[in-house]
């Protein structure tokens, strides 16, 4: 007789915020402080979910969508996200709500630099960092910022403008296409299928909307200069481990990338760096 295969449960959670709810997924048990699991840009709280399969099951994790991802409230029309500051002022609030110390951080792509930043601003309070494809906030060249700002103000007044009406909608087979092409062939069509659980929702006539916000497309407003990160980098003194795929994107900027993981380096309790083909 085969012994059926238990799989971990999660129970969905809101989190009061001043704009209205941090939405989340919360694994294992909840008598236990969990590690907090937060997702990549315009990704949401799913993308855990095959990982999770893989975990010890006594591990309890909380994985949260950000502001204007997944089920998670949008922030107030009128105002453009600043997704670094904006994801370390959400994670302080939901670790005030809770009343945790020493908090273990997992994050990938946004979330490991959101993980980063708070790690630097709370040193005493960070037990763990586990960053996923980024070590930190991405740094672009001065002039790439001065050239975009004036488009992407435009842009946000323009999406702002936009109503649920003027949104487009689709199957759920062309809206899995549009994902997949999206990715440009890093993500297959299930993992696309998986994160769409909570990135898309039904409306009228069987047809599906994005519910992320669109405002997140003007995303790279109020970044940090190099010397701001290297700063926060040399904070930084919990358990640290950095996980990267190869091969590198241009987007990366390994050079900089190396000098900031040897600023951890020189301040962690301990240090890992893992390279895996991706």
């Amino acid at each position: 007789m085969e012994v059926p295969v238990s799989k971990p449960s999660f129970e969905e959670i809101q989190i009061p915020v001043p704009f209205g709810f941090v939405s989340g997924k919360w694994w294992g048990s909840r008598d236990k402080q969990p590690i907090i699991a937060i997702h990549g840009w315009q990704d949401n709280a799913g993308t855990f979910d095959p990982l999770i399969e893989l975990l010890p099951k006594d591990l309890s994790i909380l994985c949260i969508d950000l502001p204007g991802h997944g089920r998670s409230s949008h922030i107030p029309l009128g105002l453009p996200y600043y997704i670094f500051w904006d994801g370390l002022a959400i994670l302080r609030r939901i670790i005030k709500h809770y009343n945790w110390r020493k908090v273990s951080i997992m994050g990938h792509s946004l979330g490991a630099a959101i993980g980063f930043l708070y790690a630097a601003s709370y040193p005493d309070d960070t037990e763990m960092l586990i960053s996923i494809d980024t070590v930190a906030p991405v740094i672009f060249d001065p002039s790439e910022i001065v050239k975009n700002t004036g488009p992407n103000i435009d842009k946000l007044i323009y999406y702002d403008a936009l109503g649920l009406d003027k949104m487009p909608s689709y199957k759920y087979s062309d809206m899995i296409d549009l994902v997949v092409d999206g990715h440009h062939g890093t993500l297959t069509r299930k993992s696309c299928e998986i994160l769409m659980r909570r990135g898309m929702y039904r409306v009228k006539d069987n047809k599906y909307l994005f519910s992320r916000d669109i405002r997140l497309k003007v995303a790279w407003m109020g970044l940090p200069s190099l010397d701001v990160v290297k700063a926060f980098a040399g904070q930084i003194t919990c358990r640290y481990m950095n996980i990267k795929a190869k091969p590198y994107r241009s987007l990366d900027n390994w050079p900089i990338y190396s000098q900031v993981l040897e600023i951890i380096k020189m301040n962690a309790k301990d240090f890992v760096f893992k390279e895996y083909d991706g």
